[in-house]
Parts: structure tokens; C-alpha cells; sequence
């Protein structure tokens, strides 16, 4: 029997591009008795609705993380909250950097204080690669952010509301990320990279909703969950879009980073390796009695990076997933 029949599910962000093959995967895979869709976007909501007209169990609130008092009233009686919402263009983010505190960690604050109050079973957050030793401000946020929402755990007691988060890369698809800008231009020949040398991690839209899925039905409160995904080349990325393109190497955008960094060195003490994802323990006194995972310490020197990756996409691989989008 699936976790989520007849639980109530709310998704913050639930109109962008994962929260809504989310709703996708839970609806074809699982019956609750209700999916939330929190969000700002009115008409993102309108479209929805057309597209799961025939759907009675998905209710729409419109609201933004930063206001406590709405997340308060969207909360009442939500078993499970898959927080997706965030500003998360890296130069957005440097050109509007109140913006993105205000939402990604002034937001995340009022996740964790309503879902206390409203008696919320679990949370779990979504992170980034950009987290990990962060060097631009959305990176910075959202390393915050995880941290507010592992101490949310210690912050809840014993009231039995649980939060966890999981960490991955880019998402292929992902509305405004690199991949669909690359696909219009493509017929133009020319591609802009940063940097050839650079790297980065990818995964699925498909394979991002059934990890979100399962570390929520697998959570016990305070891990971050990583997947091992594979890494590409921007240039071979580019190049798997149209091969006879002409690169033009501009040079790295203001807060960006030749390969992105899942685990650091400095988290290698605290993490446990389990078949198809990593595990990074909470530092509390109590993790250590209630922890049931049978995880494989890593190497105290190890690192999780996109250039040092053991698994890759080639073109062909990357020219498949495309053709499922």
C-alpha cells in the first residue's frame, strides 16, 4: 500500500516545471485525498486546472512562501510538504540578492514554523549542487536554507513533525535552465559557453520525482539525501544539440563555477553511501540511537564532484533523453 494513499500532499512551487510532473507521478503512482498546489502564479494555476480537469482531488491556494500568515492557513491538516519554490537564476540572484534571501531563506523559515504549528508529519526541501561550498548568492541561500531546515528538527521536539532535504544538480528541461535556451538555438549554429573545461551534474525530471518521492516515504528527520547522477561537458551537452554548431567561449558569468560540488571533503565524516545515493547524518546527539540505515562510511578524503564523476553522459545517451521530453 502506497504512503501517500489517502494523505494530503502540498507542493510550494507546485506550477513550475518539477512541481508539476510531481503531481504527475503521484497522481499515475498513488491516490490521496488531496494535492495542494501552492503558488504564485495565477495563471500557471488557470492552465493547471485545464490540465487536470478531470481531477477533483488537487486544490490550488495562491500565496508566496514569505507570507507566514498564508502558508499558516494552506498547512491546516497537510500530512506532507514537497517544498520546490525558490529564486533560483544564479544571475538573478546576484542582481537581486534581498529577493532571493526574502524567498529562499526568509521562506524557508516560515515553511518550518508553519509546518510545526499546523502539526505537518513531514517536510522535505529541495537543495542544490550550487549549495556545496557555494560561491554565488543563490548557492549561499539555499545552503542556508538546508540548515534551517535540519535544525526545523530539534525546533519541532517531540511534536513529530519531520524535516529533510534532498540535494541533486541541474534538472534536463527545467524551464529557464540551460538546456531549453540551448534547444532554441540550435538552429542559429552558435552556442555561447563560459568555458569549455566546465562540467556539470544532470538527471531527469522523471528520475528527480522518484527520488523526491522516495526519500520522503524513507526520511527519519535531519539527513540530506544525494543521488549518484551522472556528470556531461556544457560543450558536449551543446554539441549533442546540434553537432556542427559553432562554440564561442565567452568567458564564466559572475558567480559560477567550472564543476559543481554534491558532497565536499569536509562533509566526508558524516557521510553514508546506500547502493544508488548518498547520505549526509545530521550532527545531533540523537541521530546516532534512532538511525536505521545499514550505509557504507565513505573515505575520509572523499569528495562528490562533476569533473570526478564515475559516471557520464555521452551523446547518444544525452540525444535520448531529449527525445522523451
Amino acid at each position: 500500500m502506497s504512503f501517500l494513499n489517502d494523505k494530503t500532499i502540498l507542493i510550494t512551487g507546485g506550477t513550475g516545471s518539477l512541481g508539476q510532473h510531481l503531481i504527475k507521478t503521484i497522481l499515475r503512482e498513488h491516490t490521496p485525498r488531496k494535492i495542494l498546489v501552492f503558488s504564485r502564479d495565477e495563471f500557471k494555476q488557470h492552465q493547471l486546472r485545464a490540465t487536470f480537469a478531470d481531477y477533483p482531488s488537487l486544490r490550488y491556494f495562491l500565496g508566496c512562501v514569505r507570507d507566514r500568515d498564508r502558508l499558516e492557513r494552506a498547512f491546516y491538516k497537510v500530512d506532507y510538504i514537497i517544498h520546490t519554490a525558490a529564486l533560483k537564476q544564479v544571475p538573478a540572484s546576484e542582481y537581486n540578492p534581498f529577493e532571493a534571501v526574502k524567498t529562499n531563506i526568509l521562506g524557508a523559515e516560515n515553511i518550518i514554523n508553519a509546518a510545526i504549528d499546523q502539526g505537518v508529519t513531514k517536510v522535505i526541501a529541495l537543495s542544490t549542487d550550487k549549495a556545496c561550498n557555494p560561491i554565488n548568492l543563490y548557492g549561499a541561500t539555499k545552503l542556508c536554507s538546508d540548515k534551517l531546515f535540519i535544525a526545523g528538527n530539534s525546533y519541532a521536539g517531540g511534536n513529530g513533525c519531520r524535516f529533510s532535504v534532498v540535494r541533486y544538480g541541474n534538472v534536463i528541461g527545467s524551464k529557464g535552465s540551460v538546456v531549453p535556451t540551448f534547444l532554441q538555438l540550435a538552429r542559429s549554429g552558435k552556442f555561447p559557453i563560459t568555458d569549455r573545461r566546465m562540467t556539470r551534474f544532470w538527471i531527469t525530471m522523471e528520475q528527480a520525482c522518484s527520488f523526491i518521492l522516495r526519500c520522503l516515504e524513507d526520511m527519519e528527520g535531519g539527513e540530506i539525501f544525494v543521488p549518484k547522477i551522472p556528470s556531461m561537458r556544457i560543450v558536449d551537452m551543446a554539441l549533442a544539440i546540434n553537432p556542427q554548431a559553432i562554440i564561442e567561449e565567452i568567458g564564466k558569468r559572475p558567480g559560477e563555477k567550472l564543476h559543481e560540488v554534491l558532497i565536499s571533503e569536509d562533509d566526508a565524516d558524516r557521510t553514508l553511501e546506500l547502493g544508488d545515493h548518498y547520505l549526509l547524518e545530521p550532527q545531533f546527539p540523537w541521530w546516532g540511537s534512532r538511525a536505521s540505515r545499514r550505509g557504507t562510511r565513505v573515505d575520509e578524503h572523499f569528495s562528490y564532484t562533476s569533473d570526478r564523476n564515475d559516471q557520464w553522459l555521452d551523446a547518444a545517451a544525452f540525444q535520448h533523453i531529449l527525445s522523451t521530453l
